[in-house]
């Protein structure tokens, strides 16, 4: 339980991320494709070098937005990580809109890339702040046609304003879909932390019943113990006979705590084949992957399911921690002549070789098993993508056990 508590929300955090992650770049990249287009379109009909170098300006803003789309993981709240970043997102895209100031065959499309800037930069930014720049970067976007018009007299082509309408229309719709998958990015990591939560909750209630379990055993005996030792240090004087009859019965009650706690500790570590092979499934569902559980019938004798039961444990242990498996089988089954295991997995680690086990509580397992006559056999496959440990015990080996 803790290595999936720790291993299979990072896996999942993960790829969530990288999916949202992926369609906002996306957006951005289409995005600043269709504007660069334009401008190359001006450029064909105008050969000005002024169009050029506000194409290679575009560029730049546009690679300097995409790398900015990586702190919106972490640093959203905290503004922008350093001064530089702040200038390198800002200063090519407020170049662009200067100079298209003078270029009315460009349009509003000079405008864009500093709105693309702002809806990188606001996320950053705690909540107020967030929201005022995202309607600054609106009112300095709009401004722009206006100022071309009034100030510079270079009113916006109607031509280039008919061509470029699908970069207004997405332009507009660009902080809605930043915003959204950023709050779906923020349930997935709540609810990852609850998840997380509720796993170490459930381990602190069953150390607290444990606990219980033996106070309530030990507790009980104790008293007994104290009381009657202190009748026959009284009596010891009096009547010897009533005082060795009480010494004979604190002896008889502490060997009974003793055996009653012995037992509750071997009832909490006894390894039952069922339960873990249900609590793989579980663990490794939950860790992100497609498990697929097949079993048929269970060895018949305890011997054999115990040690099986230890195998599945240690290798549903050696799953999250050595790979980062979507695929897992784990099937079982018993004849009238052996008891077979096969667990296999992909995404292998790296690190694991064919020549030897992920995980050295598999040495001492394959000990267990070759105690009851079986053999276990793990390693990964020629092509280095898939794990496979397979056990097989003869069923003649557990009955004589």
């Amino acid at each position: 339980m803790p290595a999936s508590t720790a291993l299979a929300p990072v896996r999942g955090v993960r790829a969530t991320w990288n999916y949202t992650l992926g369609s906002i770049v996306f957006f951005y990249v289409v995005l600043n494709a269709v504007v660069v287009l334009n401008l190359l379109a001006v450029l064909a009909l105008n050969r000005s070098p002024v169009d050029a170098l506000l194409i290679a300006l575009t560029l730049v803003a546009a690679a300097a937005q995409i790398r900015g789309c990586w702190f919106l993981r972490t640093g959203r709240g905290e503004g922008i990580p350093n001064a530089v970043w702040l200038i390198t997102l800002v200063a090519p895209a407020a170049a662009v809109w200067a100079i298209g100031l003078f270029r009315p065959e460009v349009g509003f499309l000079a405008a864009v890339p500093l709105w693309m800037a702002a809806c990188v930069i606001a996320p950053l930014f705690p909540r107020r702040q967030r929201w005022s720049l995202l309607a600054g970067g609106l009112a300095v976007s709009i401004a722009h046609p206006v100022l071309a018009a009034a100030i510079f007299g270079n009113p916006v082509s109607a031509e280039s304003t008919a061509d470029a309408w699908l970069v207004l229309f997405y332009g507009l719709l660009l902080p809605l879909m930043v915003l959204s998958g950023l709050w779906w990015w923020d349930v997935v990591v709540t609810l990852d932390r609850l998840r997380t939560s509720a796993a170490a909750l459930a381990v602190a209630e069953e150390r607290l019943r444990f606990a219980s379990d033996l106070h309530d055993i030990q507790g009980h005996h104790l008293q007994v113990i104290a009381l009657k030792s202190e009748l026959a240090e009284r009596m010891l004087a009096i009547d010897p006979e009533a005082a060795r009859e009480h010494i004979h019965e604190t002896r008889m009650i502490a060997k009974q705590a003793m055996e009653e706690t012995r037992s509750l500790v071997a009832g909490y570590r006894e390894v039952e084949l069922g339960n873990e092979l249900e609590n793989a499934r579980e663990v490794l569902t939950a860790a992100g992957a497609a498990c697929e559980l097949r079993v048929g019938e269970l060895p018949a004798h305890a011997d054999a399911r115990r040690v099986l039961g230890l195998v599945v444990r240690e290798a549903t242990t050696n799953i999250l921690r050595h790979s980062e498996a979507t695929q897992v089988s784990i099937h079982l089954d018993a004849t009238d002549t052996e008891s077979t295991l096969a667990i296999s997995n992909d995404a292998v680690q790296s690190g694991v070789s064919s020549s030897g086990t992920p995980g050295s509580g598999l040495a001492g397992l394959r000990d267990r098993v070759a105690a009851l006559e079986g053999e276990l056999v793990a390693a990964v496959d020629p092509s280095g993508e898939r794990f496979e440990l397979s056990v097989r015990i003869p069923a003649r080996a557990g009955a004589e056990a």
